[in-house]
Parts: structure tokens; sequence; C-alpha cells
């Protein structure tokens, strides 16, 4: 349990790196990382181990009205894993699964004043998703994704899935064959 505390906090420090977006999926910015002790076509089951939301949001503008971005990010990572052949169980799976995701709607960077040509602090609003596969034994990540992107705000509910859905789509093409 340990070590997935770690995991969970190395993915939520990461939580609030970004890259500019000016179309919906444009500059979403996915990286991954893999176990190389893992054989990935050993692994078939998959048990949901935990899931968690950092939102500092406190006008609402991320999540659209009637929208749960954590049933459509469960959906979303369910789907992939079993496009890839890898079944959820209710006991002894292979790896456990945990994700993270944070929008930080008050995140302030840097930019150039284009009147002024000097850097300024903007207000820029981050957010990321981090899915972990844990080895079931040990709790150590076999493999792990992140997705990160500055946040547009009030965007629609079929604005957010696009975006999530092209985020954990990108993610999982990551993920060695099983």
């Amino acid at each position: 349990m340990t070590q997935l505390r770690n995991v969970l906090g190395v993915c939520a420090v990461a939580l609030f790196l970004g890259a500019c977006a000016n179309e919906l999926t444009k500059n979403i910015n996915v990286d991954s990382q893999v176990s190389a002790d893992v054989d990935f076509a050993t692994i078939k089951t998959y048990q949901w181990l935990a899931s968690a939301q950092i939102l500092n949001d406190p006008n609402g503008q991320w999540e659209p009205r009637g929208f749960d971005a954590d049933a459509e990010i469960r959906f979303l990572i369910n789907r992939e894993l079993r496009n890839r052949g890898i079944t959820e169980v209710e006991a002894n799976p292979d790896v456990f699964v945990a994700y993270v995701a944070g929008i930080d709607m008050d995140a302030m960077d840097w930019e150039v004043d284009p009147k002024t040509k000097l850097q300024v602090l903007s207000n820029q609003p981050e957010g990321a998703l981090a899915v972990v596969l844990l080895n079931t034994t040990n709790g150590d990540p076999v493999w792990g994704a992140i997705a990160s992107d500055n946040v547009e705000g009030q965007q629609s509910a079929d604005d957010a899935r696009t975006r999530l859905d092209y985020a954990v789509t990108q993610m999982f093409r990551r993920l060695p064959s099983s």
C-alpha cells in the first residue's frame, strides 16, 4: 500500500504539468513508462484499486453540468483494457488499476505580453489524468501513463467527453501488447 501511495503521489504531482491547447485535442500531451521486468503477454485480468479526482474548480467551470467525469474515465479505461483482451475480475487479478485526475482552474504560468513583450503571469488552468497498472504482489507499477493539457473553461459535455476519450485512447496506445 505504501508503494501505491507513492505512485499516486507522483501522479498527483504530475497532474499539473501541461501544454497549451488551442483546439480540443491538438495539444494534449501524453507520456508513459513501462517496467522492463514484466511480460505483458501474461496480463489477462485486472481489478480496480483506486481512483481520485483532485479538483480546484471553485466556479464549476471544468466539469459541465450533468457530466460525470469519474464515470466517463472508468468507462474509457475499461473499454481500452477490454480492447486489449484484459478482463475485469472480482478476485485474483494479474494487475490492479488506479487513476488520478486533476484540474486546477487557478493555475498560473508565464506568458509573453504581446504589447510589452515582457513575461507576465497569467491564469492558465491545467489538468491531467494519470493511469497506473500495479503489480498485485508488491504494488509496484508495471505501466503508467499521463495525459495533460491546459484546460478550456466552460466546455460542453461533448467536448469534455471528446478530450477524455482522446487522452485515454492515446495513453493506452502506449501499453505493450498483452
